[in-house]
């Protein structure tokens, strides 16, 4: 893949060079969404910082405009999901977030991005419950957002491009209500180090880690509900996090991360941190 590319990831951390964000929505109801009720302008102003926050690391940000009453389509992450043959465009099983596939496809199908395949039928998934492990293994979290028969779709979507899904079940926790995607417990940094939450992680995925030799940073307990463990790579083992998570950020800069922050309070109060904000389009 070279830079002329229009998009293409096959990894959550190689050099990012073309992201969708998704401007907030000013208006809906934030309350059925399972928002805490944030400040209208103060939520703007965040999200803009963010910007160009990740435009000044080199990336190209492409910004889609708000559509008002989609209340976590600012969330660009869980929609669709980009892999090397294109975009596959999910189902959200969450009823606030039902038109968000269709519409976000449209958009990067209009940044060049093509559809390479789309669940239908009885298939559910959020792209928070998906990473890439490795260049040619999708991890799939299976849980309340993401079920079976996607991992069933998906597995058949990938093998046309030579990928295989590794399916990982996720715990009850604290149930649907509180949602834990698998990228609640862990945030790839390089090829051979991530950001985990192991007392959340299932025990294949620790397993998968330490066999591709991949080491661990632990994400400070206390700093979960603070998307302390959500993180976006800009190349390896340089990363975007959400302020006011002091400890985990000292667990990264100690095994050498560089570590850039953001004011997170609004954002953070609809349960997403800068993962949840980007639609990786191009990583090279």
């Amino acid at each position: 893949m070279t830079d002329a590319a229009a998009y293409g990831v096959r990894s959550m951390t190689t050099a990012l060079r073309r992201v969708l964000v998704g401007s907030p929505a000013r208006s809906g109801d934030f309350a059925a969404a399972g928002w805490r009720a944030p400040e209208f302008e103060l939520l703007q102003g965040q999200h803009q910082a963010f910007v160009e926050l990740i435009d000044s690391l080199g990336v190209e940000v492409v910004v889609l405009p708000a559509t008002d009453g989609l209340v976590d389509a600012c969330f660009v992450y869980d929609p669709v999901f980009v892999t090397g043959a294109g975009q596959l465009v999910l189902r959200m099983r969450k009823p606030a977030r039902v038109g968000e596939p269709e519409r976000l496809a449209a958009a990067l199908e209009e940044m060049g991005v093509p559809v390479a395949g789309r669940l239908d039928g009885g298939a559910y998934a959020d792209g928070g419950d998906m990473f890439w492990l490795d260049e040619r293994t999708l991890a799939v979290g299976r849980g309340y957002r993401t079920n079976a028969e996607a991992h069933r779709q998906l597995a058949q979507l990938l093998g046309r491009e030579r990928a295989v899904l590794a399916r990982f079940d996720l715990p009850h926790h604290r149930g649907p209500a509180e949602l834990l995607h698998l990228l609640s417990i862990i945030s790839p940094i390089a090829d051979d180090l991530a950001a985990v939450f192991e007392p959340l992680a299932p025990v294949p995925l620790l397993e998968a880690l330490d066999e591709r030799g991949i080491r661990r940073v632990q994400v400070d307990a206390d700093e979960l509900m603070t998307q302390g463990g959500n993180l976006l790579a800009i190349s390896p083992g340089i990363v975007v996090m959400a302020d006011g998570n002091p400890r985990t950020r000292r667990a990264l800069e100690a095994v050498g991360v560089e570590v850039h922050v953001y004011a997170a309070s609004e954002l953070n109060k609809g349960d997403g941190g800068p993962t949840c904000l980007t639609r990786p389009i191009l990583r090279i």
